[in-house]
């Protein structure tokens, strides 16, 4: 095997066999977690991997743990992953979507004061996440909620 050397993925050809792990990027267009043109281009960029797996995105509103990390839950999420899959498709490469559901990791002031939706109440063994204010840019730690 040569790491340049085009692979079969199932149905699809890929180019080589470098594959570009998902990296939580936080910039997305707000309000809404819309995904946009900056992230098409960073994405665009490195159409030269055979195979580039997004960063994690939620898969509903209450699927979200982070600020500013994108969603494909709304049509104008929707059509920005558009934007960011024609640019890399555009430039030859392939492009999968990571779905993204953080569970218990969530915290309540990202579903207005309501606790996070889980499969289990059991708290996670976790000291703290991550929140930024979407006014300020400013990020802050938070402690996941008590059950």
């Amino acid at each position: 095997m040569i790491l340049f050397d085009t692979y079969p993925l199932g149905k699809i050809q890929l180019k080589n066999r470098i594959v570009m792990a998902p990296m939580t990027r936080s910039r997305t267009t707000q309000p809404g977690n819309i995904p946009n043109t900056m992230m098409a281009e960073y994405y665009a960029q490195r159409a030269g991997a055979g195979l580039i797996i997004t960063e994690a995105t939620q898969i509903s509103p209450q699927g979200q743990g982070y600020s500013f990390t994108p969603g494909i839950h709304t049509k104008a999420q929707i059509e920005g992953w558009r934007e960011v899959t024609d640019a890399v498709h555009r430039e030859g490469g392939k492009i999968f979507l990571q779905l993204w559901h953080v569970g218990r990791m969530s915290h309540a002031s990202f579903h207005n004061g309501n606790p996070p939706v889980a499969p289990s109440a059991i708290k996670p063994d976790a000291r703290y996440g991550w929140r930024m204010k979407t006014e300020t840019g400013v990020w802050w730690s938070v402690r996941p909620q008590e059950p």
